[in-house]
């Protein structure tokens, strides 16, 4: 609900605090008198795209703040909790207007932008007026009221289900159908792929151990020949050899020496023993050093053809064996693909299937709603002297989607046998307006929360159909509130709460004020409405009585 509503330096209204209530709020006053500019401030602060000069001349910037009271329950909430701004019982909008066009906007004292704005502003009011585009006369909006006026949340959110299964369904099939087209047009280069890594069947790290084995016998080719001459260097047929003539020379002179050559002999016994164990080391090196030279051709074959197929396929030596187990995981999906394929479309027929049956079911609950609405807002027109004229609720096929199969337009008939056509186009202003209030009457209870504004909605009509009118806008107010600018003194007779808008000249400029009405100064209002500037005792009469009536 509106609580209350600021607005500062806004056109012609200087300062203007109002306190609304619950029930029906009435706005009166002349033409030109500043009704209209109420509404586009209220607008204004609710992200509305109206006017683009708003700020009152001379003033440095225009301001509203707008008020309204959250139930526990109230959309608005959601709202807020999507945008992550701060929840409270009172909502409070803010939204400053500079001289130089710059628009800035709060809620609850944190800055937004003007769609948050919006998305508060479809939970929290709904203008109804001869020129809305937005509400009852949106085509687009019909079937959501339908919905709403049949209570048809739950088949309604069974359909968006079985929609989004089916188009999750058929995404997995489109995809899978892409995949098979892709290894299908790769198939001969995937076999002879896996074909050729099979055959080699590379292991990670056999690269580096091939290259390590590979440099060890290459490096034994050049060393091996010098290892064997310090081989034969050492052995008998070199220092050893002559050490043990040496030693043997000496051991047959040592006796005539008389102990002089103990200590050479003594030498030489040593080296000769570390000559044969350098020969022994010599020895093993070069045994070690054995091999066959078409291993070193069988290393080199394979470690060129294992980087050869890493460079072909831009993978890492020790990466072909994972690379292989993906090729030969692709060539398995595609053996299997026709099974797969099949699963999948059995899988989107079976959604199709359901899908259809609970779009069937909601459209045949759409029927019925749609007759029950066409009675209700007949039974609405009689008393709005509309008797005559005809309202259908039309019901044609529409593509698929989250929402049915259906799409739902209103349309009316001002007299029998005159063909039917949408509210805009058929209905005078008169009739609109009263069309329009049949079937907010009918939908009313569909909105939580939601505070109803009537601009002018009674344009056009008078006597008895404007006291229909009046009645029927108490009656949506009741439990609620709503917000109707009237110039009728039948509709403002039935306000709960009654605001007289005025013009007031300060010095060269003109002003706008708001101010309420009540006891004689209401009766004078609605008398000045029926009778005009001179408000006769008649006149006050008959005020009187209307608003006891």
């Amino acid at each position: 609900m509106l609580r209350a509503l600021e607005i500062r330096d806004m056109l012609i209204i200087d300062r203007l605090d109002l306190v609304f209530q619950p029930g029906l709020n009435v706005l009166t006053g002349e033409t030109g008198a500043g009704k209209s500019i109420l509404l586009d401030s209220l607008g204004f602060v609710l992200g509305w795209r109206g006017r683009a000069e708003l700020v009152r001349r001379g003033a440095d910037q225009g301001e509203v703040v707008a008020e309204f009271d959250l139930s526990p329950d109230h959309p608005a909430r959601a709202v807020l909790r999507e945008a992550g701004l701060p929840e409270d019982e009172v909502l409070i909008l803010r939204r400053v207007n500079s001289a130089d066009g710059r628009k800035t906007a709060w809620v609850n004292d944190r800055r937004v932008s003007g769609e948050v704005l919006r998305q508060l502003s479809d939970v929290l009011v709904e203008l109804h007026g001869q020129q809305d585009d937005r509400g009852l006369l949106d085509p687009k909006a019909h079937r959501d009221l339908l919905d709403a006026f049949g209570e048809l949340g739950v088949q309604r959110e069974a359909v968006r289900t079985a929609w989004r299964d089916l188009a999750g369904k058929r995404k997995a099939r489109a995809a899978a159908e892409a995949a098979q087209s892709a290894l299908r047009a790769e198939e001969e280069f995937l076999r002879h792929a896996v074909a050729e890594l099979d055959a080699l069947n590379p292991e990670p790290g056999e690269e580096v151990a091939l290259d390590a084995r590979r440099r060890m016998m290459q490096g034994a080719e050049r060393i091996r020949e010098d290892i064997a001459k310090a081989a034969e260097a050492l052995g008998l047929n070199g220092a050893e050899g002559a050490a043990g003539d040496a030693l043997r020379w000496l051991e047959g002179a040592a006796e005539r020496a008389e102990g002089q050559l103990d200590q050479a002999i003594a030498a030489i016994g040593r080296a000769l023993v570390e000559l044969d164990e350098a020969g022994r080391g010599v020895l093993r090196c070069l045994e070690a050093l054995e091999f066959n030279p078409m291993e070193l051709e069988a290393v080199e074959e394979r470690l060129f053809a294992i980087r050869g197929l890493a460079r072909k396929h831009g993978v890492l030596p020790d990466d072909l064996a994972d690379f292989a187990e993906g090729l030969r995981a692709q060539l398995t999906a595609l053996d299997r693909g026709d099974a797969d394929m099949r699963a999948l479309a059995e899988a989107v027929t079976e959604a199709e299937t359901e899908y259809a049956a609970k779009a069937e079911a909601l459209s045949a609950a759409r029927a019925k709603a749609a007759a029950r609405l066409d009675v209700a807002v007949m039974a609405e027109l009689a008393p709005l002297k509309m008797e005559r004229a005809v309202f259908t609720t039309q019901m044609r096929r529409a593509e698929p989607g989250a929402s049915g199969q259906d799409d739902v337009v209103f349309q009316v008939a001002t007299n029998p046998g005159a063909p039917a056509g949408p509210l805009a186009k058929i209905a005078s202003g008169g009739e609109l307006s009263r069309f329009l209030l049949a079937l907010k009457v009918c939908l009313t209870g569909t909105e939580s929360g939601v505070t109803m504004i009537f601009d002018e909605i009674d344009r056009g009509v008078g006597g008895a159909t404007a006291d229909a009118v009046g009645r029927r806008l108490a009656q949506l107010a009741a439990g609620g509130q709503v917000l109707v600018v009237t110039h009728s003194p039948q509709v403002a007779a039935r306000g709960a709460h009654h605001w007289r808008v005025e013009k007031r000249v300060e010095g060269e400029e003109t002003l706008s004020t708001v101010r309420a009405m009540t006891g004689a100064d209401r009766v004078d209002e609605i008398a000045r409405m029926l009778s005009g500037e001179r408000i006769t005792p008649e006149a006050r009469a008959a005020a009187e009585a209307l608003m006891e009536g």
